[in-house]
This record gives structure tokens, sequence and C-alpha cells, in this order.
């Protein structure tokens, strides 16, 4: 596995947005990227925003998102459009969001055809997206996918809108056969409640942050 370590989340996260815009310089043409939210992103996400760079070649999707309205402050769109997306002037023409703000199933649904869309998929094809970044709860979850949930088996869907019974939620998540498929992998995992559980993915135990965790690249703090 390709782990780097870093003494503090800021370093880390400075780390993973730089590998992010090479991966994203080098993909040719019009990159696809799927973003996480949470603390650690945010500060990706800032670096974002004070970097030159063609943004209007980017794609730009989210690997899972709360079903709350685009300005609720839980919303992964908002942290990234607040931090990034709105002082870059990021096209909105290539914002592709979750619209959580119209529920669990219809907005996985309209996600789905909207993925579709872009990809140009025929039925049954799954996207490949040039870089896929990802987090890590202290529980092992990654995207809105917990031990324990039975979408894990799923290699076949895109994406669904799943109940998060301990956060009395729900989410609409990419599922297993996308992130697995994706070019490039990029987990940026910080804090130090996840020690233990990031020990036991990174030594190979089945948790959901597994998931292509052999060919990701780790950038941890």
């Amino acid at each position: 596995m390709n782990v780097q370590r870093f003494a503090d989340a800021g370093s880390a996260a400075e780390v993973c947005a730089a590998r992010i815009l090479d991966l994203l310089r080098t993909a040719g043409g019009s990159a696809t990227l799927a973003i996480s939210g949470g603390s650690s992103p945010k500060l990706m996400f800032e670096i974002f925003a004070r970097t030159m760079f063609p943004w209007d070649r980017v794609q730009l999707f989210w690997v899972d998102e709360r079903v709350v309205p685009p300005d609720d402050a839980q919303s992964n769109f908002k942290l990234a459009n607040d931090a990034w997306l709105r002082p870059v002037g990021f096209p909105e023409a290539n914002i592709h969001r979750v619209r959580a703000e119209l529920g669990a199933v219809e907005s996985a649904r309209l996600y789905e055809e909207e993925i579709r869309r872009v990809f140009g998929l025929k039925d049954g094809e799954l996207p490949r997206f040039d870089v896929i970044h990802r987090g890590m709860g202290p529980d092992g979850h990654t995207a809105s996918l917990f031990p324990g949930d039975p979408r894990l088996e799923d290699r076949t869907g895109i994406a669904a809108a799943v109940w998060v019974e301990k956060m009395s939620s729900w989410r609409v998540t990419l599922l297993p056969g996308v992130l697995e498929r994706a070019k490039h992998t990029v987990m940026l995992v910080t804090g130090k409640d996840k020690t233990e559980v990031l020990g036991k993915v990174l030594a190979g135990e089945a948790y959901p942050a597994g998931i292509a965790a052999g060919e990701a690249e780790w950038f941890v703090a």
C-alpha cells in the first residue's frame, strides 16, 4: 500500500490536494472527480481555492451526501461550495451535486441519471472516475457505507439512498462497484480517533474503508 504519514492534518491535506491536482492535470481533456465531506477535506478545499487551475476542465461529483438542503450546515455540497467552488467561480455546469432537498430516494435516482448522462453510460455499465477522494470514519465507514450494510456487496449499482441507523438519517452514496473502478483513489484520513481502525484496515481486515484500499494512495495524520 502507498501510505504517507504526516504530523498534522494540515500537512496531510496539503500533499493530498497537490496529488489530486497532479492527477487531474494528467487526465487529459475533461477530468472527472468525486469528493467527500468532513473537516479534513475542508482544509483541502481551501487549498484548491488558493490554487490557479483550469477548473472548467473538471466535472465534479460527490461520493456521498446527507439528505439535507444544499444550504444546510451538514451538507457536503455546502462545505465544498463555501470553501472552494464559489470563491474560484467553479463553472456551475460542471457541478453535479446530489439534489438531496428532493428526498433520499428521488435524489439518488436523479444522481444516478446524471452520472449516466455525463459518462455516456449504457445499461449495465459503471462509471470510471479519474479520481475519487474518500475519507474514513472512526468505525471504518467510507462514503456512506457503514459496517454491516448489505450494499457493501453491491458491485452493479451506481448510487443508492441509504438509511444510517447510528446517525438516524438518510444519505445518498456511490456504491462499491463504482468506488472500485476509479482510476485513482485518494484517501485522506486524519484524527487520532481513527488510528486503531485505520491500522486494521491497512492490515487487510474487512471494513468498508477497505474498498479499493490496496490500490489507493493514503494520506494519514
